[in-house]
């Protein structure tokens, strides 16, 4: 496979590398490019950006949750028919899980052969940046550093300060610009469709950057030696509804992928203003509902949830799902939910669980029952409080969940869990086969 790529990697988080990563997707798409953007690790907050950007869906590339196997597998379907692969790192470059090397961007850049530029923070330094780039560049020989970008520069006169005699080369010289930074709050960044500041990035770029080298950087990524998985069509079975707005936003485009696969018909609705859509299944996403608790108390779909569960519906909920589902979420004020899980749910102000998920079923008589091992992502600034006698889907063997590792409360037909779920096929083909088994 012959695609060029360039990874954006940074330094260390806060760095700026979202901007510049977006800003060099916009300023390839305003060329005419098709650019197919990606992000490294679980997050759902930047790749809304590039999405937006691009015109195309960005898309998580993460060893952890995928393997391996599967990050070549992504990479290489949503980059068909795309003139130029931009994928934005998490962290520092060489930061993944507990200190290893495992999910770190250099451990996606090395697998997918793809030339990195670090986007370097120059505040407060000048010659030590030649030390910093020294380190990072000789850090690991694997990984193949083609050079750097230097962000939030003072002035002209900052950049002679460190531009001679660099060990690496420069692809910009970007001056602090507060008018393309994205204001951040508990979970992240602003998602794209709350703030615009994106727009201008790509216009900053070609205005300090060099975006010829960069394509020609792009271009020198060898061709990728790929077994992919074989595409596979199947008829539609069932209709699942996926609830897609302000309080609803986080998922990973591949477990959209695998629930049509598998047989599904996605009809996204929004939770807030619409009633419960005529669907076999319902996928509730994270996101902050916290931030529209009155408008999710008075929906008609809040109470429709409730009727759908009681007639045996299939439900799956992730995180700000889960709360959506308990009897009453607290947050200053208590608001009624859908009375669904035996639990309530309340905001805290300090974070209550961040890092990766493992587990299993504990085969407790669910849909999922069948499913060996599931992976994926806990981030909230909530507590569940379930009933004494609840029932839990899942048993984590790294991960918080709900209740000590434990996670998946389950009701009926209906799931919450704190874990976002990167679907495995055997997940995605359960889920749709309990919206079948439901329809029929």
């Amino acid at each position: 496979m012959k695609i060029p790529r360039i990874v954006i990697a940074g330094t260390h988080s806060g760095c700026g590398k979202t901007t510049i990563a977006s800003g060099i997707m916009g300023a390839l798409a305003a060329r005419k490019m098709i650019v197919q953007p990606f992000k490294i690790g679980p997050d759902f907050i930047d790749p809304s950006h590039h999405t937006r950007i691009c015109h195309r869906h960005s898309r998580n590339l993460d060893p952890f949750m995928m393997g391996e196997d599967g990050v070549t597998d992504t990479f290489t379907r949503a980059c068909e028919g795309a003139d130029i692969a931009v994928i934005e790192g998490v962290m520092g470059l060489y930061d993944g899980v507990d200190g290893s090397d495992l999910a770190s961007t250099a451990h996606v850049a090395r697998l997918l052969q793809a030339p990195v530029i670090l986007v370097v923070d120059a505040h407060g330094m000048s010659r030590s940046a030649h030390a910093l780039l020294k380190g990072f560049s000789e850090f690991d020989p694997t990984i193949p550093l083609a050079g750097v970008i230097f962000n939030k520069l003072g002035s002209d006169r900052h950049k002679r300060m460190i531009e001679s005699s660099l060990p690496v080369p420069s692809f910009g010289w970007i001056q602090k610009r507060e008018d393309i930074t994205v204001a951040s709050r508990h979970l992240g960044l602003f998602m794209a469709h709350e703030s615009g500041s994106m727009s201008d990035a790509g216009k900053v770029i070609e205005e300090y950057c060099d975006l010829d080298a960069i394509i020609v950087t792009s271009k020198s990524a060898p061709d990728l030696q790929i077994t992919a998985e074989p595409k596979t069509g199947s008829s539609v079975r069932t209709t699942i509804g996926v609830a897609m707005d302000p309080a609803f936003c986080f998922y990973y485009q591949d477990n959209f992928d695998r629930l049509r696969s598998c047989g599904a018909n996605l009809v996204f609705f929004s939770p807030i203003a619409d009633r419960l859509p005529d669907v076999d299944a319902v996928y509730l996403g994270g996101g902050y509902p916290e931030l529209h608790l009155p408008e999710l108390e008075s929906s008609p779909c809040t109470t429709g949830l409730k009727n759908a569960v009681d007639r045996g519906m299939p439900v799956y909920a992730e995180c700000g799902g889960l709360i959506y589902l308990t009897g009453e979420i607290t947050a200053e004020k208590t608001y009624r939910m859908c009375g669904v899980l035996p639990a309530q749910s309340e905001m805290t102000k300090k974070i209550q669980a961040l890092g990766y998920v493992l587990g299993k079923s504990v085969g407790t008589g669910s849909y999922l029952s069948p499913v060996r091992n599931i992976s994926g992502h806990e981030f909230h600034y909530s507590r569940v409080i379930p009933d004494r006698d609840a029932r839990y889907a899942f048993r984590l063997s790294r991960g918080k969940g709900i209740d000590d590792g434990k996670d998946g409360l389950l009701t009926l037909n209906a799931i919450g869990s704190y874990t976002h779920t990167y679907f495995s096929k055997k997940f995605a083909d359960l889920f749709v086969d309990a919206a079948v088994n439901f329809q029929e």
